[in-house]
């Protein structure tokens, strides 16, 4: 399928575009990371509500006022099919991917839009991504960012991983109508997109410089409720990647080299031991969750009755 091109020579170089699900506040909080001024790369933002209980309210729309900003409404599809919607709107050069509780630091699109720039044989950009340690639980979420993120780099300056809090990808590699993600993956849909870059022999280049910070606005029990909730999607995910015959779960050796790097880091007074602990029951219960169900998947249902002839 041909790729749809920049409908307008006075396309952004950006386009960002955030999924969103009731997050209006965090939302909100991203919107305001969002650099102004006649310096920053040129950038457009495209809001898609995926079914949220109500529009998007007056304090998001306000910032119309600042960057060309669309919001758009659907029926509840799931997130892979609001990214695609936002894709088939999209008029930049560079599609950005990000969350609504994920924050630009400074001179993040300036930095990437450099090293886009610099980089034309690469088409698919991984941006770095920080917890928010100001709390217990996002303290945990910088020490699994920054272990996964320093584990999976490889000596060619790519990385194994892909994380759409903060992904970019030119917009000459999408099919646009199409889309690039797959609405059947409910969960871990960034992670199927790794998938089918490393089977077309791809990798997205880590961008050090251009730092994303991940906020999570729950509560730890409301994190260990999101785990549970989401393993056994992400485990069909998984199982389908498998299918495919693409490594992406690490293996043993190296969770356990992962949690041996988590636990030294773990030192540091801005991240404390116990977000260590926390770390380990999340990522432990997620893998105790996902295991169960996918033998639950496996399990041969007990055949019926016998039936006399």
């Amino acid at each position: 399928m041909a790729k749809s091109k920049p409908s307008s020579a006075t396309a952004p170089l950006f386009s960002i575009i955030i999924a969103v699900y009731n997050d209006w506040i965090p939302l909100d909080c991203c919107l305001r990371s969002l650099p102004e001024g006649t310096n920053a790369p040129s950038f457009e933002v495209i809001i898609v509500d995926d079914g949220s209980r109500e529009p998007a309210p007056e304090f998001i729309r306000r910032w119309a006022s600042s960057y060309p900003l669309t919001v758009v409404r659907q029926p509840h599809e799931g997130i892979a099919a609001a990214r695609n919607r936002g894709i088939q709107i999209s008029r930049g050069s560079v599609m950005l991917f990000v969350d609504a509780d994920c924050k630009l630091q400074t001179d993040c699109l300036t930095t990437l839009a450099s090293t886009i720039r610099d980089s034309p044989q690469h088409h698919c950009f991984q941006l770095h991504l920080t917890g928010d340690c100001s709390g217990l639980v996002g303290r945990a979420e910088e020490l699994r960012l920054d272990t996964l993120q320093n584990h999976m780099l490889q000596p060619n300056g790519c990385i194994r991983y892909l994380n759409t809090s903060g992904f970019a990808i030119r917009r000459e590699s999408v099919e646009i109508e199409r889309g690039l993600f797959d609405p059947a993956a409910i969960r871990a849909e960034d992670t199927l997109l790794l998938a089918n870059l490393m089977r077309g022999g791809e990798l997205p280049l880590f961008v050090s410089d251009a730092i994303v910070q991940h906020a999570i606005p729950l509560s730890l029990m409301e994190c260990l409720r999101k785990d549970i909730r989401s393993a056994y999607w992400e485990g069909r995910t998984f199982d389908r990647i498998a299918s495919m015959g693409v490594r992406i779960r690490a293996s043993h050796r190296e969770r356990l080299g992962m949690m041996s790097s988590m636990w030294k880091a773990s030192r540091r007074p801005s991240i404390g031991r116990l977000a260590w602990f926390v770390l380990l029951a999340r990522l432990g219960l997620g893998r105790i969750v996902s295991v169960a169900c996918s033998c639950f998947r496996l399990w041969p249902s007990s055949p019926g009755p016998a039936r006399s002839s």
